[in-house]
C-alpha cells in the first residue's frame, strides 16, 4: 500500500532511540514498568535481546526494502513489551496507572501493525491490518485520556509554567484532546486528522516537556526513557496516521 514515509521514519528511529537508552541504564527509571522481565529466567539477557530487536527492527524501518521486515520485528516486540505490563495489572488492578503503562506499549504495538500495512501488497491484508491499526490507536486514545483524568494534577505539573493561561488549562484542554480524537478514529469520521493532530500534540509533548526537562536534569534517567516513550508512542500515531484508508466511510 502506497502511504507517506514520514513517520516509518520517525517510529523506526524512536524505536532506535528507546532500545539505546535502555540498553545503556539497566535501572528500574529507565525500564519502568517492563522491569518485570528482569525476574525472568536470564531476564537480563531476554531483556537485552528484546531491545537489540527494537534497535534492529528501527534501523530497517529507516528503509522501503526492509519495512515488511521491520514491522513483524518490532510487533513481535511490543507485543511482548505489553504482555509484560500484564502481571503489574493483575497484582493491582486498581491502579489505573497500570493499565496505562499497557496502553503505551499497545500503541507502539499498533505503530508495527500500520507498518505492516504500509508494507503489505495485498490490499485485502493492508486493510485489515490497516483497520486493526486504527482501531488499537482509537483505543490508546480513550486509555491517555483517563490517565489524564485520573492524573490530572500529575499531568498539570508538567505543563511549564511560562505558557498561558496556566497549567491546568492546558491539562484539561489535552485531556478533551485526546477524548475528542478517540471518538473521530473509532466512529472513523475525519479519522486521519484526528490522528495527525494527536501525533502533533504528543510531538509536543515531548518538545516543551521533556526536552527541557532533560536540559535541566540530563542525569535523570527517568526524564530520558520518557523522552524517548514520547517520541515512541508519537512516531507509532504518526505512522497509523500515514495510511492512505483512515478516512474510509465507515461500515
Amino acid at each position: 500500500m502506497e502511504t507517506a514515509w514520514h513517520g516509518r521514519l520517525a517510529f523506526g528511529a524512536s524505536a532506535v532511540l528507546f532500545g539505546s537508552i535502555a540498553l545503556l541504564w539497566h535501572d528500574a527509571d529507565t525500564w519502568q514498568t517492563l522491569r518485570w522481565i528482569w525476574s525472568l529466567p536470564a531476564g537480563a539477557l531476554v531483556g537485552g535481546g528484546l531491545m537489540i530487536a527494537q534497535i534492529a527492527g528501527g534501523m530497517a524501518a529507516q528503509f522501503p526494502r526492509t519495512a515488511r521486515l521491520a514491522s513483524i520485528l518490532l510487533a513481535a516486540v511490543y507485543f511482548l513489551f505489553s504482555l509484560a505490563c500484564v502481571p503489574a495489572i493483575v497484582a493491582a488492578p486498581a491502579d489505573y496507572d497500570r493499565y496505562g503503562s499497557f496502553f503505551e506499549q499497545f500503541c507502539a504495538l499498533c505503530g508495527a501493525i500500520a507498518l505492516y500495512a504500509a508494507a503489505a501488497t495485498n490490499p485485502v491484508r493492508a486493510a485489515v491490518f490497516g483497520r486493526a491499526a486504527r482501531y488499537g490507536l482509537g483505543i490508546c486514545a480513550i486509555s491517555f485520556t483517563l490517565s489524564q483524568i485520573f492524573y490530572r494534577s500529575f499531568t498539570a505539573a508538567l505543563v511549564p509554567k511560562w505558557i498561558p493561561p496556566n497549567q491546568m488549562f492546558w491539562a484539561i484542554l489535552t485531556t478533551i484532546a485526546f477524548a475528542l480524537a478517540a471518538i473521530a478514529i473509532l466512529v472513523n469520521r475525519q479519522a486521519r486528522l484526528a490522528i495527525r493532530l494527536m501525533t502533533l500534540m504528543l510531538a509536543l509533548f515531548g518538545v516543551l516537556v521533556w526536552i527541557p526537562l532533560l536540559a535541566g536534569h540530563p542525569e535523570a534517567h527517568l526524564n530520558w526513557s520518557e523522552f524517548a516513550l514520547t517520541s515512541l508512542i508519537a512516531g507509532a500515531a504518526w505512522t497509523v496516521g500515514d495510511l492512505r484508508f483512515t478516512d474510509a466511510p465507515a461500515r
